[in-house]
Formats: structure tokens, sequence, C-alpha cells
């Protein structure tokens, strides 16, 4: 029996309203880990937006192509949490995440699968890049003021 393994590229996708208010989740098994959309590409060849477009409507009921889904052409590298580590294959130890955002009128009810998150909260977006943990998720956050005013991605 071989295990599936995730793979080590994934996206991270920060929803928010044109006055900057963000998404935030908190993962189901992780207490006070709040975070953007985020997930792992299905196989090799899935395209990094077709990831965006899954995860978003996994992780939140949302359709994804409806809105302004923006690929930021950052890659980050990180170190996988060690908690998380036994979901990748035996010596992975990093990720490689694709950032994009994705502007929504403004804050929409979404539907959370029990099993990923307990909870979500629309904060500005200086509070949401103070909640989550990770480095990646806060930059991203943070960046959202001037990649937003850059004009269509």
């Amino acid at each position: 029996m071989n295990p599936r393994y995730k793979i080590p590229r994934s996206v991270l996708v920060v929803i928010h309203t044109p006055d900057l208010q963000v998404l935030m989740m908190e993962r189901a098994g992780w207490k006070d880990f709040w975070q953007s959309v985020t997930g792992s590409v299905a196989d090799e060849s899935e395209p990094l937006r077709d990831t965006a477009i899954r995860e978003v409507r996994e992780e939140t009921g949302v359709d994804a192509s409806r809105y302004d889904l923006r690929d930021w052409g950052i890659e980050n590298r990180f170190e996988i949490f060690k908690r998380h580590q036994s979901r990748y294959a035996p010596g992975v130890t990093h990720n490689l995440e694709h950032v994009f955002s994705m502007e929504v009128p403004e804050p929409l009810e979404v539907a959370l699968d029990p099993t990923e998150h307990l909870g979500y909260r629309w904060l500005p977006y200086r509070e949401a890049a103070a909640l989550t943990i990770s480095w990646t998720n806060r930059e991203a956050i943070l960046l959202l003021p001037t990649k937003r005013a850059s004009g269509p991605g």
C-alpha cells in the first residue's frame, strides 16, 4: 500500500474587500492558528490558478471565478511545520507557495469545511496580519495596499 503524500507546492489566497477587510479562518486541530485560504496542488499538472479556485471553493464555498483573482507572481519557500511533515514524503521539509489575492465587493458569508476550519472573521488588514503566525501569510496581507493599487493583475 503506497500512502499518498501531499505535494510540497501550494497556493495562498488572501481574500479581501475594497477597503482591505481580510477573511481569516481558524484551523481545525490547531487552536488560535488563523490563516487565509491555503492548499496544495492536487497533482503535479494542476495549474496554480486552478488550485487557487479549487481551494477557495473547498474552504469557503465561494466561486473564485466570479471575482478578481490576481496572481501576484510571488513564491515563498518555507519550512513545513513539524506537526504537518508526516503528510509529505519522507525527507520533504520545505514547501513552495504561490501567492494570489481575491477581491470581493463586501465581507461574504462563507461555508467552512469543519474538518479544516472552526470559524472565520473579516478583519482590517493590519489586524489580520497580526493574527496569523504564518510569516508568508502575514507578508502577503501587508502587501495588499500596494498590490491592490497596482492595477489589473
